[in-house]
């Protein structure tokens, strides 16, 4: 049977008919589909498949342990900068080792169009000494679980299984099969207790399973050589095989890697062959830097580090042709009528209340500082409020705030969601607790995880208690609805706990537009099929 499916879909529907235990995750593009598809899916319903969104992505990346130690298998997904926030229990999960299959799937963004870097999620794979997979289309990252949790489960270790947006959030047709049986293979009877001298002993049994994880790469399906015309040899990694194949067809030298580590034998063989060879990788240059060491400065390996292709931003079939001397097609040029549209803020959007107010009240300051961070609240720092002076990472505004005071500046002012502030900001507040700074807090509250879809919030109706219990004084921890009618009230309260020499939090909360404009819609049919 044929179902036409995204890549995040394939992937989803994959891990289900493996035979998957959970999924954990925390919203993020472009890997946000792959848990709303199983969420949503009627056979992972009726098994009981764990699919709710956890607080962020080391939390999810410890449940899965967790699963995987109790049998199951356990399914992780993330966008890329997730994999630093899962970091430690991730490396540290290559040495515990897995018992049930754990796949951790990295939803990398070339070209950054919904992120704040270019990381590659393979670096990852290669710094924790675990295989990866990169799936060049969607019916093999839909046929790549079955094999990932497979892999998982004969090293006992876990998986990377790494995708870029494109794969992600285009469509194509899946063969898809009958759901095998919800795996369980009972819990784990090892302890994995990483004291110093435990922790030695698996780190040295890891090194020893490199060996064993070469060759599974060199044998793997998903690898294979393709010989063609002419002297030179492609490299052709996940979806820049496709990009390959559009412009030169079957006449290339072309070896498609899409499992790691790198399949050596294969590689060498083709340098023996060709003259030169061109490394296609969508992403950062890391299989042209191991080509490169591993033939010598001697041998010509091209690709983004030679400008064969360009050094930053995602693959296109235009830069991949241009780096093989295809002929260029013509291309219509952008209009110099139609200028470019910034995103913005919904209108309607409890945000912009809130930065309204803030303008207003900062404005009365001789200089000051609004901290942000990751949401969709960030389009404040574009016209017309042009509020936020930073933006980094998910939690940093209330530490940067935290860290500017310390120096001495006031107001410290920091905006984060609510979604962000359970992710990684409470343990921010707590450290300005513990040191008394002076700060003020804004938890700017939709009821949502807005920026990704909608997704349920970690901490929804709980906001107040969690700041008490972290010790703000109650008196300053403030709740306010961000109305226009409501602006008096909102700005004498920032005010007030600008003001105040000490940490104050201020909770506008009003439910995002676009969900309570959904909620709506699915009222009325509800009401229409009663």
């Amino acid at each position: 049977m044929k179902k036409l499916l995204l890549g995040d879909e394939a992937i989803a529907l994959g891990a289900i008919h493996a035979g998957l235990g959970g999924v954990y995750a925390y919203p993020g593009t472009p890997s946000t589909e792959i848990t709303e598809f199983i969420q949503a899916d009627a056979v992972a319903q009726e098994r009981g498949v764990h699919s709710r969104w956890c607080t962020n992505e080391k939390t999810a990346m410890e449940a899965a342990l967790g699963m995987s130690y109790a049998g199951r298998r356990a399914l992780v997904c993330m966008k890329h900068v997730g994999m630093n926030v899962a970091a430690d229990a991730f490396v540290n999960s290559a040495i515990t080792g897995v018992h049930g299959g754990l796949v951790v799937v990295a939803a990398d963004d070339p070209s950054m169009h919904s992120s704040q870097n270019e990381q590659d999620s393979r670096f990852y794979a290669g710094f924790a000494m675990v295989p990866a997979m990169e799936p060049s289309n969607q019916q093999e990252a839909y046929d790549m679980m079955q094999s990932a949790f497979e892999l998982s489960e004969s090293l006992h270790e876990p998986v990377v299984l790494r995708i870029v947006t494109r794969l992600a959030h285009s469509r194509a047709a899946v063969e898809v099969h009958e759901p095998v049986e919800m795996k369980d293979l009972g819990i784990c009877q090892e302890r994995w207790v990483l004291l110093p001298g435990i922790a030695r002993t698996r780190y040295a049994a890891l090194i020893e399973k490199q060996a064993e994880m070469l060759s599974a790469s060199e044998a793997s399906i998903y690898n294979k050589v393709e010989k063609g015309q002419g002297t030179l040899g492609i490299i052709a990694c996940g979806i820049g095989y496709n990009y390959v194949k559009e412009t030169l067809g079957d006449n290339a030298n072309v070896l498609k890697v899409s499992q790691y580590p790198l399949p050596e034998n294969a590689i060498r063989q083709m340098a023996e062959e060709c003259s030169s060879i061109l490394v296609v990788e969508d992403g950062q240059p890391v299989v042209e830097q191991q080509v490169k060491a591993m033939l010598g400065a001697s041998y010509a390996v091209k690709g983004r580090l030679t400008g064969d292709l360009p050094r930053t931003g995602e693959l296109t079939p235009d830069n991949v042709a241009l780096a093989l001397g295809a002929e260029q097609k013509e291309r219509m040029a952008a209009s110099a009528v139609v200028a470019p549209r910034p995103p913005q803020l919904c209108q309607g959007c409890g945000h912009r209340d809130v930065y309204t107010a803030l303008n207003q009240v900062l404005a009365t300051y001789p200089d000051y500082r609004v901290f942000g961070d990751i949401g969709c609240y960030t389009l404040g720092a574009l016209p017309p409020f042009k509020a936020l002076a930073s933006c980094v990472d998910m939690g940093a505004s209330i530490t940067m705030a935290k860290g500017a005071a310390d120096a001495g500046f006031h107001p410290s002012v920091a905006i984060i969601g609510d979604s962000t502030f359970t992710h990684s900001g409470m343990t921010g507040l707590l450290d300005a607790v513990n040191d008394k700074s002076n700060i003020t807090v804004v938890i700017s509250d939709n009821l949502t995880t807005g920026m990704t879809g909608g997704q349920d919030s970690a901490g929804t109706s709980k906001y107040e208690a969690i700041c008490v219990a972290l010790g703000v004084e109650p008196e300053h921890v403030r709740v306010v609805v961000p109305l226009p009618k409501n602006m008096e009230e909102i700005t004498r309260i920032l005010k007030e706990e600008i003001d105040y020499q000490g940490v104050s939090v201020i909770i506008p909360r009003r439910e995002c537009i676009q969900t309570a404009a959904r909620k709506a819609r699915e009222a009325r049919k509800a009401k229409e099929n009663a």
